[in-house]
């Protein structure tokens, strides 16, 4: 899921953890008409999360593919690039569900050919027809999981429960919250804590919205999805709106920091992996897909990083611990509460304008 985005970078496999190791070999990559570029490389646009040096040079040792990865810390900044002209070389990118829907939309990614996939079967039912794409035509979902507040339990001795909190707290919190760098997750939030959707259409809404923003916003130290981690770990913030995958990481190393959804309800985000239709590398985009779904290699990744899988196979190749862990593996009571963001449309245009104002200045 962010985007969700930068501890795995220093994080290293067990140097025991290959293909072959997992019983399995990789397809013989060869070569074929659909390959513009070099088959010796894979160009990744991900998120910064995602980004594993180890994970890449054991996948280089045995294939013989060399993977390169550029970041981004927000969908609509990974669709404008490509939009741009900028994401030629890409071969794998990581969008989220609802930005998956936008990019079909547009014509930018490949159906894939599930003859090539070795992960659809043992995905979870609920993965194999999500709602963003049906059969899974375009994606397959990598990793999921909620949106929240991390906070300092030591110093917040009243723990926030929804995202009132930030208002009825702002003296106490002034320059010590930061909120995603992201228009949907930020604007859905309060929309939900105002009792609409996530996904309203209702411009009236949508400035009800904003204007409550305006008045947190003296409050605010930045609006920020990755540079919170260090600075709330070393005691600069109080707060931050964030993903559940990067806040679990933080709880289980500094147990002081819990994770919270707001009682009103909250976003579910699925990050997934999609082959772009400028791909220069489409037989190494298949073999790396893969590669990361074999259900040993999604299982140490999961339980090393404390992120989610949509892989039925590798969930039941995890401890009890981190099945059981409900900032992980939300139960229906969180889930239920959630909405998946989805396309707008027109009025997306709104939402754009109006989270210009609030974070210029």
């Amino acid at each position: 899921m962010t985007t969700r985005r930068l501890f795995i970078k220093n994080i290293v496999l067990l140097s025991s953890l290959s293909l072959a190791s997992c019983g399995w070999r990789l397809a013989e990559v060869r070569a074929n008409s659909n390959n513009t570029g070099s088959r010796d490389q894979l160009d990744i646009y991900t998120w910064t999360q995602y980004v594993d040096q180890e994970l890449f040079k054991t996948f280089n040792a045995e294939t013989g593919i060399k993977v390169l990865s550029d970041v981004y810390d927000s969908n609509e900044v990974m669709l404008n690039k490509l939009q741009a002209g900028g994401g030629g070389t890409y071969s794998v990118i990581y969008p989220s569900d609802y930005m998956v829907q936008k990019m079909v939309e547009k014509g930018l990614l490949i159906e894939l050919n599930h003859q090539r996939l070795t992960a659809i079967d043992n995905l979870f039912p609920h993965f194999q027809n999500p709602s963003y794409d049906p059969n899974n035509r375009y994606s397959l979902p990598f990793n999921w999981g909620t949106t929240g507040l991390i906070y300092n339990s030591e110093i917040l001795k009243n723990p926030p429960e929804d995202w009132e909190y930030l208002w009825q707290n702002q003296q106490q919190l002034n320059n010590k919250i930061t909120l995603l760098n992201d228009v949907r997750e930020v604007m859905g939030a309060v929309l939900k804590m105002l009792g609409y959707s996530y996904n309203s259409k209702n411009e009236t809404e949508v400035k009800q919205a904003y204007e409550k923003l305006q008045a947190l916003k003296g409050a605010i130290a930045a609006f920020d999805t990755d540079a919170w981690r260090n600075q709330i770990v070393a005691g600069d913030l109080l707060l931050s709106m964030c993903y559940s995958s990067d806040a679990v990481k933080i709880t289980q190393e500094n147990p002081k920091f819990k994770y919270v959804v707001p009682k009103s309800g909250s976003s579910l985000w699925t990050d997934t992996v999609v082959i772009p239709t400028t791909a220069r590398n489409i037989d190494g985009a298949y073999a790396w897909i893969n590669f990361i779904f074999q259900p040993e290699v999604a299982a140490q990744i999961s339980q090393r990083l404390w992120v989610t899988t949509s892989s039925r196979a590798a969930f039941e190749l995890l401890p009890n611990k981190i099945k059981n862990d409900p900032n992980v593996f939300p139960p229906d009571s969180i889930l239920e509460k959630c909405e998946r963001i989805t396309p707008l449309g027109e009025i997306e245009e709104v939402y754009d304008r109006y989270w210009t104002e609030l974070t210029s200045g």
